[in-house]
């Protein structure tokens, strides 16, 4: 699809989307509890389909009641082969939940998945007993469980998706579980992962993020559980509000553990202004100036960091570039190239990135099928001086598929 933004005011408000990553943790916890889970607002995104279709696969029974989905928990060994689509989190959560199962089973995926490396969950599922095989370290994975037990150690230097599939996974081991975890990158994910088990009823001990212990075998209880809004799409909104004129995005939990609460830092030291409410944020146009910000912990914000810089006077400075290479594109290049064709100047030195701030001069560039990179260059329209026109649009559907009439609907003629 290819999308043609044309420079717009932004006045009005919305409701955030609901996080994919919050709703695929409660899919895969619910299907592992014992009894019936009701799950108000998942979503629609593509990776939080493609998590449905894998619990279904491990034998949970999903149907939909309106505004909800109905979970009757409980995996079997009758799985053969998971489709996780092309979602990271679900490859690497799903992959430990299998393992709590006696029969191999495959675990495949589509699109840029397939590029992704995967010798990350080999390693970690081979640390705790269980078999595990890919192929030259990409898709497939076969893994034959079952999960009993220990200590392992587990690099969190990558991702901390492989550690949320483990720890989901630990209370259906045979014995309690340690995780001993070297150099644990976005943290805050980890905390909704530690802080769902625990709704659900598991208590994860959590030593300054360096040790995990997980006392099982254990259950799940079923019960009712609501999914926020997700601040990683309604990174880009605020941002727009920033760049464009005002806005109000509602259904944000001002003090969730989602790590990219974060765009909030940056909002406030680059001037805008800001209002926080009780589960809403209100973010209005001002003279901006250059920021810097730590994105280590929150790399999915690099895309609308790097459109709020465009849009601030002097040099940003954005660090964790390190950990922008295995994505759903390599972000460090793709966005230094696509920004590039709309006339800004970035420039990566090690960790970091720099952004020089400047009006846009517009022009067409290209998701590279990644839905971080479309929405940015759609925010980026705001400040350029010809319609930005984005091919492969829609790649917005892996997390955001309303993100574009979202827009459309905050945004008058100038």
């Amino acid at each position: 699809m290819r999308k043609e933004i044309i420079k717009k005011r932004i006045s009005g408000s919305l409701r955030a989307p609901a996080s994919k990553s919050v709703a695929q943790r409660a899919l895969a916890i619910a299907s592992l509890a014992k009894g019936t889970t009701r799950i108000f607002a998942t979503g629609s995104s593509d990776d939080v389909l493609s998590a449905i279709r894998v619990c279904k696969a491990l034998g949970a029974e999903i149907s939909n009641d309106n505004d909800s989905l109905i979970i009757k928990g409980g995996i079997s060994d009758n799985p053969k082969i998971l489709d996780c689509g092309e979602s990271g989190l679900g490859i690497r959560m799903f992959s430990a939940v299998a393992a709590t199962l006696s029969e191999c089973i495959t675990l495949t995926g589509s699109g840029s998945l397939t590029s992704r490396p995967m010798d990350m969950i080999e390693k970690s599922l081979y640390a705790v007993g269980v078999e595990c095989t890919t192929s030259g370290g990409l898709l497939p994975i076969k893994v034959k469980g079952p999960l009993t037990g220990g200590e392992a150690k587990i690099d969190g230097s990558v991702s901390s998706q492989v550690l949320t599939g483990l720890l989901i996974a630990a209370p259906y081991a045979k014995t309690p579980l340690v995780f001993h975890v070297h150099d644990l990158k976005s943290r805050p994910y980890v905390d909704i992962t530690t802080k769902m088990m625990e709704d659900f009823g598991v208590k994860v001990e959590n030593d300054e993020y360096k040790t995990f212990t997980i006392n099982a075998p254990k259950e799940y209880n079923s019960r009712e559980y609501t999914v926020e809004g997700d601040w990683s799409g309604a990174a880009f909104l605020l941002v727009a509000g920033a760049l464009g004129g005002e806005v109000v995005i509602e259904n944000l939990e001002v003090e969730s553990p989602q790590a990219d609460r974060a765009i909030l830092k940056a909002l406030y030291e680059c001037g805008a202004h800001i209002v926080e409410g009780k589960d809403s944020v209100q973010v209005k146009k001002t003279q901006l100036k250059a920021f810097t910000m730590d994105a280590t912990h929150c790399p999915d914000l690099f895309p609308p960091l790097v459109a709020l810089a465009a849009g601030c006077h002097g040099m940003s400075t954005i660090k964790g570039v390190s950990r922008l290479r295995v994505k759903e594109s390599d972000r460090a290049l793709v966005l230094t190239t696509e920004f590039g064709k709309l006339g800004l100047d970035i420039r990566t030195e090690g960790d970091y990135m720099y952004v020089w701030g400047k009006t846009l001069t517009g022009g067409t560039i290209h998701s590279h099928h990644d839905h971080r990179i479309a929405m940015a260059g759609a925010v980026a329209s705001l400040i350029s001086e010809k319609p930005v026109i984005i091919e492969e649009a829609q790649a917005v559907s892996k997390s955001y598929p309303e993100f574009f009439e979202d827009l459309s609907s905050i945004s008058e003629d100038i």
